[in-house]
């Protein structure tokens, strides 16, 4: 008696039927997890170096104000006169009460225009106040 192997009659393809789920979940997990950038400049400004940086942790909690070369002051997406601080910051502060104003100042701006935006958000109860930089080269 002779004894003959069988052929096993399997497949031997992966199975496709699950990956239009798997790229749906993909993709829906890369559409909640990313952050996009929430204002356009419209300001031209360079940081000044400072030598001690620390990072904010929360960013969803921070609010920028970028002052130009220009002294034209940018809040959000729009350009806005220094009298329109106050409302806009005290809208903010009433729906973010742990609100911080991140300042992005131009490097060579003069510092009355920063003075006149600290009382504007002092009169705004905007008081947690941080001044953007960027770290300056180590030296070798």
């Amino acid at each position: 008696m002779k004894f003959e192997k069988k052929q096993a009659n399997t497949k031997q393809e992966i199975p496709t039927a699950s990956m239009p789920d798997i790229i749906f979940m993909l993709l829906f997990f890369f559409m909640v997890t990313t952050t996009l950038r929430d204002t356009t400049l419209l300001v031209k400004f360079v940081l000044p170096q400072a030598e001690a940086i620390e990072k904010i942790d929360k960013k969803r909690f921070v609010s920028y104000i970028f002052v130009g070369t220009d002294e034209r002051i940018q809040i959000d997406d729009a350009i806005v006169d220094m009298d329109k601080i106050v409302p806009i910051m005290s809208d903010k502060r009433s729906d973010i009460p742990q609100l911080i104003v991140s300042l992005r100042v131009d490097r060579d701006q003069k510092m009355g225009i920063i003075t006149d935006i600290q009382q504007k958000l002092r009169d705004a109860d905007a008081l947690r106040l941080n001044y953007s930089a960027k770290p300056k080269p180590k030296e070798m």
